[in-house]
């Protein structure tokens, strides 16, 4: 799978929050990195096909990302994804399921096998306004899982989580990455350096980094850092 993002902008009146991006990626995970308002959580929505660019495009095997074809094979879990207070968590990933046109003794089965690879299955029957930040970031992966996505865009994941929770997250995308584009933004550079394959850096909507990354190379922060002096 190549996903290929191809000069994309996008502008808001006199705001270009993304300018001119290009950049392709394969299976494994790429870590994005950035301060706030560099424009990650706009680029991601446009791979998402939430927002539509201003100029470019975004493929998937030359697949576009408005097509039902590339939303078939995406996961995305947004930075603040919306929920229903009043669902289980059990009822919201059969829901996200049904949204997604997978048929539904597949879908019980897939919703099981989920909640307990992110440690829920003993809540799965509670109401999601019944749970703490982290159980609802849980929710969130699950969701993102649910239809075996061959793209994988994730906005600040880890938000929330405690360092175990962390860790086991971090094992879980590794292990799914291997036959997975796994876009991963994040602030907290620990939880990419040991995982990612590759690095994108971004800052006034402008990408100042693309790189391999192997763990090898040194100190990711140190090398994060440096860039962004």
């Amino acid at each position: 799978m190549k996903l290929k993002v191809d000069r994309i902008t996008k502008q808001y009146k006199n705001k270009i929050a993304v300018d001119r991006i290009s950049f392709e990626l394969t299976e494994g995970v790429t870590g994005l990195l950035g301060a706030n308002g560099a424009g990650k959580t706009t680029l991601m929505r446009m791979m998402s096909g939430i927002l539509t660019p201003t100029s470019g495009e975004i493929t998937a095997d030359g697949i576009p990302v408005n097509s039902e074809e590339y939303r078939a094979i995406l996961g995305y879990l947004p930075q603040d994804f919306g929920y229903y207070p009043e669902f289980t968590a059990r009822e919201f990933v059969q829901y996200i399921a049904a949204l997604k046109g997978i048929e539904k003794k597949r879908a019980r089965k897939k919703t099981e096998e989920l909640l307990e690879l992110v440690g829920l299955t003993e809540s799965a029957g509670k109401k999601i306004k019944t749970f703490s930040g982290g159980m609802k970031q849980r929710v969130g992966i699950a969701q993102a899982l649910v239809n075996d996505p061959k793209i994988l865009i994730l906005d600040e994941p880890t938000a929330g989580l405690d360092p175990k929770e962390r860790v086991r997250f971090r094992n879980l995308i590794a292990d799914i990455s291997k036959d997975t584009v796994v876009l991963f933004s994040t602030h907290i550079v620990s939880d990419i350096e040991h995982i990612a394959s590759n690095v994108l850096m971004m800052r006034d909507g402008q990408l100042i980094h693309e790189g391999e990354w192997n763990g090898k190379q040194g100190d990711l922060e140190e090398f994060y850092m440096e860039e962004f002096k």
